[in-house]
């Protein structure tokens, strides 16, 4: 995965309405927020989107453990997105449990997982520390046989890392001491989002794949594609806001500079 002839990859946020058991679940039935989410990959599979990962980010606020109504919910999403979209790239953050995020993606036939908070180090957020779970994380893996690639994000931007690394130095560690098969990140602006992925390809090479974590609008991602062999697309899609719908006339923006990019690439 990750290595064909559709690199760089334009993959999205779905963010599905808040599950029931959720801070925020207004008691929009179960059935309606599937129908929500099928109707939203279908949207981006028509447009051209390689694929998507299910993030449970309107279920916040949420500590670093998923409970055990979010992982069912998330599972049963998760397959059913799969069972009607078998061509499209399928990733799974459980927020912000990674644990959680390969146990749904390994029982539902997920492509790969994305631990935003937290694979390596230790984090301080709203909901207090959060402490890596790659140990966790490999063990599941070894105990199931999964083949599930862990992608990880390497200093998430939102959160305020304990004992910051160097960004190259935490991206090697991420790899090659947690076993990571790919990497997220990303800077403030794109100058800064280039200026990471040279340090960091230059320490850890060019076989593990990185994705852009953040920071991607139609203005630039034509430009960051040149160095990043994928993106998952967020807030500028969605207007600004994670919690709006993505907006199909902005996804067509989108994906037409992600298009003028795999040509300069191909």
């Amino acid at each position: 995965m990750f290595k064909d002839k559709r690199a760089p990859y334009a993959l999205a946020m779905l963010q599905p309405e808040p599950m029931p058991g959720s801070f925020r679940h207004s008691g929009m039935p179960f059935e309606e927020i599937i129908q929500i989410s099928v109707e939203e990959v279908a949207m981006l599979q028509r447009n051209g989107f390689d694929g998507y990962i299910i993030q449970n980010r309107n279920d916040a606020p949420v500590k670093q453990i998923a409970n055990p109504e979010t992982i069912a919910y998330m599972s049963v999403l998760g397959y059913v997105l799969k069972e009607k979209f078998p061509n499209m790239i399928q990733g799974i953050l459980v927020n912000w449990d990674g644990v959680a995020s390969l146990a749904v993606a390994d029982a539902i036939g997920a492509d790969f997982i994305r631990v935003e908070h937290l694979y390596t180090g230790v984090e301080v957020g709203y909901a207090g520390l959060l402490e890596a779970q790659c140990v966790d994380i490999c063990n599941l893996k070894k105990k199931l046989g999964s083949k599930v690639p862990v992608f990880a994000d390497v200093q998430e931007i939102h959160y305020e890392q304990i004992g910051r690394k160097e960004i190259s130095a935490a991206a090697w560690d991420t790899i090659q001491n947690a076993f990571a098969d790919g990497l997220f990140l990303g800077g403030k602006n794109a100058d800064e989002s280039i200026e990471i992925i040279q340090k960091i390809r230059k320490k850890i090479g060019g076989n593990v794949p990185v994705f852009l974590g953040g920071g991607a609008t139609g203005n630039n991602i034509a430009r960051l594609l040149e160095y990043y062999d994928g993106v998952s697309v967020g807030s500028w899609v969605k207007n600004g806001n994670m919690k709006n719908p993505i907006d199909e006339e902005k996804a067509k923006i989108f994906i037409a500079e992600v298009e003028k990019a795999k040509k300069i690439r191909h």
